[in-house]
Parts: C-alpha cells; structure tokens; sequence
C-alpha cells in the first residue's frame, strides 16, 4: 500500500467528507498523488477526467510526465483522458468527445490541474470545463500556489466546483468581496467602460463559506536553497543595439504613463537585445568545467533563440522555458539551476525553482543567476525582490522616473 505525507493523509481526510474539493498545495508537496488517492476513494468511479498543461503530460523527459507519476502511484484503473487543459479551448471536437464521453459515463470525475488556467470567465476555455463540470458530480482542482490574491480568480475556479459553494453570480461575488473603480475613455469616438480592482473586503466571510472545501499546503523540506550570482559583461556589439532600442522607445511621445503596450514592448526588446552575449556562454563553460556537470543542470531561457543557443552549447544540460516549462514537471533528480534569462514574474520565477526544490529531492537546490552588467538586470531583480510585476512597477515609478534611472 502507497505510503502517504502527513499533508497528503490530512487532505485526502477532509475532502472525502465532500464530492468536491480544492488542493492549494505547493508544488513538490505531492498533489498528483493525493488526487489519485481522492479517486481511488470514489466508489464505482467509471470515468476519469484529468486536465493538465499539455507540456506536463507530454513531457520529453518521460519521468518528469503526469503518464509517469500516475503509474508510480499504481496505474488508473478506470476508462480515463489526460487531456491538454488548451486544448479545450483550441479545438470543439476533443470537447464535444468530451462531452459525450462524460455524459456517458454513470459517475464520472473530473480533475483540474493547474486550476488558475481557468481564472478567466470570459475565456472560452473556462466556459467550457465550466460546462463540462455540470456532467460530473465529483471534481477536483489542483493548484501549486494558496488562494489567488486576486479574490475573482476564485470564483470560477469555485463555479466549476460547485456553484452551491458560493451561491452567487459573478456580480454579486464582486460586490460582496472586491473593491473596484471604472473609468470611461473615449476610444475612436466611442465610450468604452473598464472595471480596476483595487481591494478586497470580506475576507474572513468569504473564507468561511469556501473552507470546508480547500485543502492549503506549504512545502517543508529538510533541504535548503542555495542562491548565486554569476556576473557577466554584455558585449560590445549588443550593448549598441540595447541602446538603440532605449533611445527609440524613451523619445515616443505615445509611450504614456499606464501604456502598457508600449511599455512591454520595450523591456521585451530591451532584454532580448542582449539575451546571447557571448560572455553569458563562456560564465556557464566556466562553470561547468569547475563545478558542476551539465547532466544535473536545468537552464531557463526567456527567448527561443537564447534557448537553442544553449541546447546548442551545453547538450548534456535540460534547457527549459518560462510559462510553459515551469508547470507541473517533477525534475527533483536534478539540483542546479541556472536561469540564462530573467523573468520579470515572480510566479513563473518560484516555479521555476519548484521543479527541483519539491518533494523527493535530498540535496541541497542550487541557483544560479546570470547578472549582467546594465540596468535593467538590476531592475528585474529588485522586481523579483519585491514580487512585483512589469507593470505594478511600471504603475507605481511612472515614466518620468523610469527615463531617469535609465539613463
């Protein structure tokens, strides 16, 4: 018989009191295999359901996939579809065979992993598990970080659940719990309305309604995290080309205060300006020739070019990308990362150190920054520092101090 972690034990026995439920755990603290115990304990279970980002049940690297993890925990043994959590938005015939397939079965089960992915009422990809949840009496969702601090990402998250939860539409969760100002422009002539959250109230009631149904884990393990810097100097040539791009964007008059395009725009290009400096290279040959050898080395890369540049120039290492690359993948067989490019989100950051800080890992995870030397690197960091977004920072400075400091 599996043995399971005390949190896993702990949230298998509340949410088997309930047909639904919600793990909030953090990745590495083994939510696959609480949700296949959940399943496991479903009486006469004949169809399973499981949404996953496509990357984690696809995965290159076999032992890192949702297919691998679930044989570890015993095979399901039940008729089942892994199936691509964008590709029910991408393609109507795998959700109408889903459909159909759910409407069949007599006591289906539906899992969500990953569950932010269908934050968004509007998005047709919500609509639609949303719709698909209706055929199934029991469902789960599985997310890697604590309830969004974005209090709307919960709620159709909870209304694919059960919308007997909350007992509310969208617009009275948004009276009851958030704080929001509209403001008018005028667009080509035309009025256009946008809504801006700007706090929260209610909390604890809102908390008290949704509790009986989440389960929320933090990762404890008795290994620690080991951060580095590695300096290195942008060359000649890609400096020139940073400072073109600078120059051209800072004198657009369009580039206004909460422009975000604009503004995305130019770190973007910004950053990928000098995202394959040579020297970047020769640091890692550095430091695999001294230190570490690449066959225990994951490397993240922001840009396509970047990352085939290092698949290139170091093929024994995993090189990865941000977003698609930071969910669900269990790489705990490895201890060293390096991150080649900087992400500007913290999320996608924390995920990152998550596919090999997580549980099952019993040496020490080592990080690597690669620092260069201009300013926008220092301006990621402190970002990172401070769990701040592109464009909370960008909100908060404005364009005026940003002009300044990047001068």
């Amino acid at each position: 018989m599996r043995v399971l972690l005390e949190d896993q034990s702990k949230a298998i026995n509340k949410l088997s009191k309930f047909k639904v439920g919600a793990l909030f755990m953090e990745p590495g603290t083994g939510k696959t295999a609480t949700a296949y115990e959940f399943a496991k304990g479903i009486p006469d279970v004949d169809y399973i359901l499981w949404f996953a980002p496509y990357r984690t049940i696809h995965a290159p690297e076999y032992e890192s996939s949702l297919p691998y993890e679930l044989e570890k925990c015993g095979g399901i043994w039940t008729k089942y579809d892994l199936v691509g959590i964008e590709s029910i938005s991408n393609s109507s015939r795998i959700y109408l065979e889903l459909h159909t397939k759910l409407s069949e079965a007599k006591k289906p089960l539906i899992i969500v992993d990953e569950s932010l992915k269908i934050k968004n009422w509007e998005a047709k990809r919500t609509q639609r598990i949303i719709t698909l949840g209706k055929l199934a009496e029991y469902k789960m969702i599985l997310n890697g970080t604590p309830i969004s601090r974005n209090l709307l990402d919960v709620w159709s998250q909870l209304e694919f659940l059960s919308p007997k939860i909350l007992k509310m539409s969208l617009g009275e969760f948004k009276q009851n719990y958030c704080e929001y100002t509209t403001v008018t422009k005028n667009v080509n002539g035309y009025k256009v309305k946008k809504e801006f959250i700007t706090g929260f109230h209610n909390i604890d009631h809102l908390y008290s309604i949704i509790s009986h149904y989440v389960y929320e884990c933090d990762l404890k393990l008795d290994v620690k995290k080991r951060y580095n810097s590695i300096r290195y100097t942008v060359g000649v040539e890609e400096k020139k080309e940073y400072e073109y791009w600078k120059e051209f964007f800072l004198k657009l008059e369009t580039m206004m205060m909460y422009d975000n395009n604009i503004f995305i725009r130019m770190v973007q290009k910004l950053q990928h300006s000098y995202c394959k400096t040579q020297d970047k290279v020769d640091k890692l040959f550095d430091l695999f020739n001294k230190t570490h050898s690449q066959n225990q080395t994951i490397i993240f890369c922001k840009y396509r070019d970047s990352a085939e540049l290092c698949r290139n120039s170091f093929p024994e290492s995993l090189v990865l990308t941000y977003g698609k690359h930071t969910y669900g993948l269990n790489l705990q067989n490895r201890n060293v990362t390096v991150f080649f490019d900087k992400t500007w989100d913290y999320a996608q950051r924390l995920q990152a150190e998550n596919r090999t800080y997580r549980n099952g890992q019993f040496e020490d995870c080592l990080f690597y920054d690669l620092d260069g030397n201009i300013n926008l690197d220092n301006l990621i960091d402190s970002n990172i520092a401070r769990k701040e977004s592109m464009l909370e920072y960008f909100r908060r400075v404005g364009l005026r101090e940003f002009k300044r400091t990047h001068r």
